[in-house]
């Protein structure tokens, strides 16, 4: 129970750092916006090469990381909830 619930807080702090890529992609047209909310493939590359933010490599990675942590550690917490 308590590793999904980190799993949740990983996924949290991952959807507030997307929140101003998503913002800086609307800022710059509605179809950038768009493409960054609907294609996942194209989230990452504007986030590389177009996102500009002071805070860019920590709110990429914090993007990034939190959502694999995330993931991970909910899939193990539902292994060992339906082990335990």
């Amino acid at each position: 129970m308590g590793i999904s619930l980190l799993g949740i807080a990983f996924q949290l702090l991952a959807v507030a750092c997307f929140l101003p890529v998503l913002i800086h992609a609307f800022k710059r047209s509605i179809g950038t916006g768009f493409m960054v909310l609907c294609l996942p493939v194209y989230t990452p590359y504007y986030a590389f090469s177009q996102f500009e933010h002071r805070w860019k490599g920590l709110l990429v990675s914090g993007w990034l990381g939190g959502f694999v942590l995330g993931v991970v550690l909910r899939a193990v917490g539902l292994k060992l909830g339906v082990a335990g």
